[in-house]
């Protein structure tokens, strides 16, 4: 594309979608679809319809009517329909294909009947997939499984080991779980032993581990196979407490001579997009994107997208969507990322502030380059 206009480059550059789940994959009801609109309230919405007056519901209406062959701003009456007319596993290989994405990365936390796995994603959207481990469900597992509790950090250990060899990273939900303000130092055998030992003895054990101990162990021995290291950070649903979420509250973490050899990947950041620009500023393993927010603010994003520019240096900034459910929210969060790089980033151009030729890679760094790179893909 050496010859086309920068947003005809932007336009067609190849994304790997570095934070990613897996779509829809059977057809639901129209309440379904409205509520997956809503990242923050996790029960069902007293008016779904309401979905539709955000930012989000607008930013569907406008980009992927036309996936659809539908006018820009179509009635939702007139989106459903259509929507319906498809059904969902025409609506997902429409969508992710028009997304331009090579590269889903994966995170199987969320694997369910209702959504796509790694081969459905990857026949659906004719990319290839690569798989993300989370932490805290490998734990669960083992803890549910082991008798002796002696016997669960060489269990850990091992099965993470075995993991590593088919996953291209890891991520960590302690966000949701505890939140980052705890002590995330690599805790003693013994002390793991104990909170193993208290966790099974809890009459509710086999619920979600909220054990710090636990969790800072899993985190130290993801942080051993080198691979990258994911962390939720910042907006999501209601069952974090959102203050707990600034990544400032890492520092201690991050200066960890252990931990200088691993990428620690920051996902989504919103709002504390600027805080995780200092930190990958100031530390050459950190590296953040701004996926889900850029879905669900909308035309507001472009400010959004700004601001994950201002300090972070441009080799250390991925592209993610962090989409899950309606297929939409793959391919829109790539047409708002593309449409806000043409108006940031050539903006640039327009004020001279940098050269095409700048520009231009920069964009493929942010689009691929980086993520290629620092989850060493094929």
């Amino acid at each position: 594309m050496a010859g086309a206009s920068f947003p005809d480059f932007v336009e067609h550059v190849s994304l790997i979608d570095h934070h990613v789940h897996g779509a829809f994959h059977a057809d639901g009801d129209e309440a379904r679809f409205q509520n997956a609109l809503n990242e923050g309230n996790t029960e069902p919405l007293a008016t779904p319809e309401d979905a539709y007056n955000t930012q989000i519901g607008l930013a569907i209406r406008r980009w992927c009517s036309g996936i659809f062959e539908l006018p820009r701003h179509v009635s939702p009456a007139d989106y459903w329909s259509r929507r319906s007319e498809l059904g969902e596993l025409e609506v997902c290989r429409r969508m992710t294909r028009a997304a331009g994405v090579s590269d889903w990365l994966i995170d199987t936390g969320l694997d369910a009947a209702d959504y796509l796995g790694m081969a459905g994603m990857a026949d659906a959207s004719g990319g290839r997939t690569h798989e993300i481990v989370r932490l805290e469900l490998v734990a669960e597992s083992l803890l549910r499984e082991l008798a002796n509790p002696a016997d669960y950090v060489d269990g850990f250990g091992q099965r993470l080991h075995e993991l590593a060899r088919g996953a291209v990273g890891f991520k960590t939900v302690l966000a949701y779980r505890a939140g980052f303000d705890r002590n995330l130092s690599r805790p003693a055998s013994a002390a793991v032993t104990e909170a193993v030992r208290r966790w099974q003895e809890n009459p509710r054990a086999g619920t979600n581990l909220t054990d710090v101990t636990l969790i800072a162990h899993g985190i130290h021995t993801a942080v051993s196979t080198k691979l990258p290291l994911q962390f939720h950070v910042g907006f999501g649903d209601r069952d974090l407490d959102l203050h707990k979420t600034n990544p400032l509250y890492l520092l201690d973490f991050l200066r960890s001579p252990e931990v200088r050899d691993t990428p620690i990947m920051l996902l989504h950041c919103y709002p504390f997009e600027r805080e995780a620009g200092y930190l990958a500023h100031a530390f050459e393993n950190v590296y953040l994107d701004v996926g889900l927010a850029v879905n669900f603010t909308g035309a507001r994003s472009r400010d959004l997208v700004a601001r994950s520019f201002e300090l972070a240096p441009f080799t250390k900034i991925l592209y993610s969507s962090d989409a899950v459910g309606p297929a939409e929210l793959h391919y829109l969060g790539a047409r708002l990322w593309r449409t806000a790089i043409s108006k940031v980033v050539g903006g640039w151009i327009d004020d001279d502030d940098c050269s095409e030729a700048d520009a231009r890679r920069i964009v493929q760094l942010v689009a691929r380059d980086n993520a290629r790179r620092v989850y060493a893909l094929p």
